[in-house]
């Protein structure tokens, strides 16, 4: 029997969906990016969920878009990569973000589209978006400064230099580090807590933080969707994109065998 590319679980008022991948860590194909709003939205309408938990299935949390299913006309991912603004429809309920290793590019923006991030300690991020050649078009340019600050982001983005978990948790990127096998534990202990107070208060306060944020980046969202899709219509070099994306991973392995950021 054929293991889905996207698990959802329910135990009492928390929702786990987990990337599941494992062999491509966890790059984000055009069934997988289905499954996945199907998880959400499930999660969404089921009235006993509390709160979602998003995580992979190791050893990576996501290594980003699927670039073999980029290149084919008919993908929903070319759809994605010029410009969907969400990689899922919004959910009511907080998403906290369990990273379990690498969240690189379309998975750092996975991450940022969730309410809370925590992290094991073999996480790693990296936007590597111009490394690679391709544009976000899920919120990157506009959620990655609220995360760690306008210097940090561009920092990032234009590096593509990978952070280690110390360094995410020092930038605010995430709120907690913790030793990977206690990662899911502690995430369903935040859901756990979430799930106790009353449901309709935090959805409210949820939708307060949201909308504020909205408030505070204006139009931020459709700029990068205009961008993300002239990009798109300019043409890709898929055959580039891939070598420039192997260089990436080789580059990401040296600097943690160093040490570096």
């Amino acid at each position: 029997m054929t293991e889905p590319v996207v698990r959802l679980t329910v135990e009492g008022p928390v929702a786990t969906v987990t990337l599941n991948r494992p062999a491509s860590r966890n790059a984000i194909s055009g069934e997988l990016l289905a499954r996945l709003g199907e998880a959400m939205a499930a999660a969404e309408i089921d009235d006993e969920v509390r709160a979602v938990i998003l995580t992979g299935a190791d050893p990576a949390f996501c290594a980003g878009v699927d670039l073999k299913e980029l290149g084919q006309q008919t993908s929903i991912l070319r759809e994605a990569a010029s410009g969907r603004t969400r990689p899922w429809a919004p959910v009511s309920k907080p998403v906290i973000a369990a990273v379990n290793g690498a969240a690189v590019t379309g998975g750092l923006e996975l991450v940022l589209n969730c309410d809370i991030v925590i992290c094991s300690d073999r996480a790693v991020f990296a936007d590597t978006h111009a490394r690679v050649g391709v544009m976000p078009g899920w919120g990157l340019s506009v959620l990655l400064p609220l995360a760690v600050g306008r210097s940090r982001a561009r920092q990032m983005s234009f590096t593509g230099d990978f952070l280690p978990a110390d360094q995410a948790l020092t930038a605010g990127l995430v709120s907690e580090v913790v030793p990977h096998e206690d990662l899911l534990g502690r995430a369903r202990e935040i859901a756990t807590a979430i799930a106790g107070n009353d449901a309709r208060a935090v959805q409210a306060l949820l939708a307060s933080y949201r909308q504020t944020e909205a408030e505070v980046v204006g139009g931020g969202y459709a700029v990068e969707e205009s961008t993300a899709r002239a990009w798109g219509q300019s043409g890709l070099d898929l055959a580039e994109t891939g070598r420039r994306r192997a260089a990436v991973t080789e580059r990401g392995r040296s600097q943690a065998a160093r040490g570096e950021p």
